[in-house]
């Protein structure tokens, strides 16, 4: 009997050390499994951050594409017709009646041109027309265009600005600064431009024709009949329309040349205005 009881107490002992090896590598087992999922899990994460991260810089890069196309249409386009053209992927042509139109033309470009190699003579443009865009920025004038040495802009394109006054201001500070650069380089190697500035108030219609390149351009005689007043103005004056004379608010100096006869038209109003002193 007490050796069955050995026997007995044998396979005990015998049953609890395989229980406890089963459990052991059980928990081997599970501890493993346990480390798999954590470097799943650690692996997944990090797998997820760099997604984000890519996702996140090629949305930034994405923004500021877009931010880049979204200031290169404004540069081109009045704030208005850019968000008309983003929506509706295309631009009405609108009237406006109370526009004022300026043509700028540098005097003798053609002549001052053979004195000077293109690089200098355009860095030379490019000088003058960026000092130009960043007046009329401050004025709520739109750049139109520029054609060769001439500088065309308007107002009156939206509800505001309907007035000739800021665009004659406008065309007395061009005129200053142009006189002040050309002393500034008597005494340099740079081409210096005297200029005739005309201003004709009166209806345009403005739009945006093409689907390449395309360019907002305004049309009508009250285009045609500022850059009469131009062609008939005289070097570093500004030449103004009777339209622009009645229309104007501002406190100026009107000097009235008379009838003058213009090229395809019959003899128009002119006034030289200046700042009142």
């Amino acid at each position: 009997e007490e050796e069955q009881n050995t026997r007995q107490q044998a396979a005990l002992e015998a049953l609890e050390a395989q229980k406890s090896r089963e459990q052991r590598i059980l928990l081997w087992a599970l501890a493993a499994l346990l480390g798999v999922m954590m470097i799943f899990y650690y692996n997944r994460q990090r797998a997820n951050r760099r997604t984000r991260g890519e996702l996140a810089e090629k949305n930034a890069m994405i923004e500021e594409k877009r931010r880049r196309s979204e200031q290169l249409l404004l540069n081109i386009l009045p704030s208005a017709v850019a968000a008309e053209l983003t929506v509706r992927n295309k631009v009405a042509a609108r009237r406006y009646d109370n526009a004022t139109v300026m043509f700028i033309d540098f005097v003798g470009f053609t002549s001052v041109a053979e004195r000077f190699e293109p690089e200098v003579l355009i860095a030379e443009l490019d000088y003058c027309f960026s000092r130009f865009d960043e007046m009329i920025g401050r004025n709520r004038i739109e750049k139109i265009k520029t054609v060769g040495d001439a500088y065309i802009c308007a107002s009156g394109l939206s509800d505001r600005n309907e007035r000739p006054d800021d665009m004659i201001l406008l065309a007395l500070r061009i005129q200053d600064f142009l006189r002040q650069h050309k002393a500034d380089g008597e005494h340099s190697e740079r081409p210096r431009f005297d200029a005739r500035i005309g201003i004709h108030f009166g209806p345009v219609v403005a739009g945006v024709v093409g689907t390449k390149k395309f360019a907002y351009d305004i049309w009508g005689d009250t285009v045609n009949t500022a850059a009469r007043m131009e062609e008939a103005c005289e070097p570093g004056m500004v030449n103004v329309s009777g339209a622009v004379h009645a229309a104007a608010k501002g406190a100026f100096n009107w000097q009235y040349r008379g009838k003058i006869a213009t090229k395809n038209k019959t003899e128009l109003d002119m006034y030289f205005v200046s700042e009142k002193t």
